[in-house]
């Protein structure tokens, strides 16, 4: 997973002492540095982060913090020196006014702690190469003429070894011509209004937009990144390899928090950007003629030729494309008709107490610090869930499954599964439906552990009048039905599910403000809700209504937004959008002159 078997091996740079020191302390201000990590990261970073960030979830000041971004994200440059009446801003605060630089950055962000910024800023001055490179520009007499050459890699310089000022840039006069940016170099002048956009396939991307995280400037992936055997290394291998947890690791990355979160969303988006440059360049590859877009756009009532355009195909290769999606709903249904309908709908959702994720946390750090542990230790966990439910039936024998991945608003990935049991192991009539799924609080005195699994893991909500907020409330009613009536009997339902028995009982309490009892309780199956230990839904289907919603619901893709661009302002057609269940980043393409958002 982590270096392809052995083939990939790079070399790990440890951080200076006073910077790991900062990272790891205990002190108020360490503290305070790790909440804020991305706004310390922003007034130094020699880029801007061109992102629209989806600032709903953090905005209630509930729940725990999630960097969630749709759409492209751009790394940008300016110039040496501000538009007049406007503040120096990300490189410029290396070069203006650099006696007050200190006074400047506290500037960008007045709730940071100066002295924190100061050490921050005392560490880069003293082994960053670029900021090695700004100051010296800062101290050049003639610097209206000049212009400053940031490399695309360093010519000279070793695969592996750390650059220094004078390879990752040079400072160019107008009329040295023979000093003219080649390929992917960015020439970086004085007084032009215009943002540059840096290409995520430079190696300079990643140590520009985070000098926390590379304080001595050390280059990230490019498309000439090698292993030690002079092998290639895909985006996908090298970020990988760089977040892999290994023994005695001293490297910031994954104590980073929420910059964490930043640079993995970041990277993200850089290999999905590959993979779709890579299909736009190789339409001849996919065989895109075959499609047929000149008729797709004569039946959506597109009569003129200057409003097609030319198309860019997707196959259906790209995981999340529409021709993906289709073909594997009608690939569902045909097991359906071969197999039958489904009988089992289970969600299992990652539960961040796990001892296998606390087990691998930092004293100061919290689950939400570590994305790539989550999304890891779920993985082998589900992983562990199909041998039980598949090979080893738990549940019943499975003639077919099959499931899809997500993740939730608050980033926990969970996953929806659907099973076709045998036909020996149909699930037929009440009495096999409790065999399989049970919705009620268990007796304390019998089965103690069951009992609070189930009040930790499978109660839902509170919502309604106990908590009109609860993100579940739609027009003052729950969208899941909740509280659910009781019942003495498992009942056939008239919804595709059963509705499970949920005997009267004295409501328990759960905190200091809210008691339940059987009507808030989730439907679980007991063993698999004690083996492992997190919400793990299991739902009999018991209609064949249920097949083509189940079957839509695996497959039913990102959310979405439908627009129409006319000349002169841009008019939204139509936008609903939910985000309750899916962490996605729409594929949308265009540029924005603005430094901190692309909307």
């Amino acid at each position: 997973m982590c270096c392809s078997g052995g083939k990939v091996l790079l070399p790990r740079v440890p951080p200076p002492h006073e910077l790991l020191q900062i990272f790891s302390d205990q002190t108020s201000e360490s503290r305070h540095f790790r909440q804020h990590i991305r706004s310390y990261n922003h007034v130094f970073s020699f880029t801007s982060l061109g992102v629209h960030m989806d600032e709903t979830i953090v905005a209630n000041g509930r729940g725990i913090y999630s960097f969630r971004a749709q759409g492209a994200i751009y790394h940008r440059i300016g110039g040496f020196y501000p538009n007049d009446g406007s503040r120096p801003r990300f490189l410029q605060l290396y070069i203006y006014d650099t006696e007050h630089e200190l006074q400047n950055r506290m500037l960008e962000n007045p709730q940071l702690h100066q002295t924190i910024v100061h050490k921050l800023q005392q560490i880069l001055h003293r082994c960053n190469p670029f900021v090695h490179v700004f100051r010296q520009l800062a101290q050049e007499p003639n610097i209206q003429i000049c212009s400053l050459l940031i490399k695309e890699r360093p010519a000279n310089q070793p695969q592996y070894n750390l650059p220094t000022a004078s390879q990752v840039a040079a400072i160019i006069v107008t009329a040295d011509t023979e000093s003219m940016a080649r390929g992917r170099d960015i020439k970086v002048v004085g007084h032009d209004g215009n943002l540059i956009n840096i290409q995520e396939t430079v190696g300079y991307y990643d140590p520009l937009q985070y000098p926390l995280l590379f304080p001595f400037g050390t280059y990230g992936w490019d498309t000439n990144t090698k292993n030690h055997n002079g092998q290639s290394i895909s985006c996908r291998e090298y970020y990988s390899f760089m977040l892999q947890i290994r023994p005695n690791d001293q490297s910031v990355i994954l104590q980073a928090g929420r910059l964490l979160q930043q640079y993995v969303v970041d990277n993200y988006v850089k290999i999905e950007t590959g993979r779709l440059r890579w299909i736009r360049n190789h339409q001849n590859n996919i065989r895109a003629e075959v499609y047929q877009g000149l008729q797709d756009a004569l039946h959506e009532g597109q009569t003129h030729a200057d409003t097609v355009g030319k198309r860019t195909i997707l196959p259906s290769s790209f995981i999340g494309s529409r021709r993906d999606l289709t073909q594997r709903y009608q690939d569902g249904m045909a097991i359906v008709a071969h197999n039958g309908k489904p009988d089992i709908f289970l969600t299992m959702t990652c539960n961040p107490s796990w001892s296998e994720i606390s087990s691998e946390l930092q004293n100061q750090q919290t689950p939400q610090d570590r994305p790539d542990l989550l999304t890891r230790i779920f993985r082998a966990k589900f992983e562990q869930l199909k041998e039980d439910v598949v090979n080893k039936g738990v549940l019943g024998k499975v003639n077919s499954y099959m499931y899809v991945t997500e993740f939730q608003k608050r980033g926990l990935p969970h996953v929806h599964m659907l099973l076709i049991l045998d036909n020996n192991d149909k699930l037929r009539d009440p009495q096999d439906y409790d065999s399989i799924v049970r919705a009620e609080i268990p007796n304390k005195a019998e089965e103690p552990q069951l009992h609070e699994a189930v009040l930790k893991h499978m109660i839902h909500g509170p919502c309604g009048t106990l908590n009109p907020r609860s993100p579940c409330m739609k027009r003052n009613q729950c969208q899941k039905r909740f509280p659910k009536d009781f019942l003495e009997e498992t009942q056939q339902g008239n919804d595709s599910y059963p509705q499970y028995r949920r005997r009267f009982d004295e409501p328990i309490s759960i905190n200091r403000n809210v008691t339940v009892d059987n009507r808030w309780v989730v439907p679980y199956n007991p063993w698999l809700l004690l083996k492992y230990d997190c919400n793990i839904n299991v739902e009999v289907c018991s209609s064949i209504k249920s097949i083509k919603y189940l079957y839509k619901y695996v497959y039913k893709g990102p959310d979405r937004v439908a627009m129409e661009i006319h000349r002169g302002p841009i008019i939204v057609k139509s936008s609903n959008i939910s985000m309750l269940d899916g962490f996605v980043l729409p594929r949308l393409y265009g540029k924005s002159s603005d430094l901190q958002s692309i909307e």
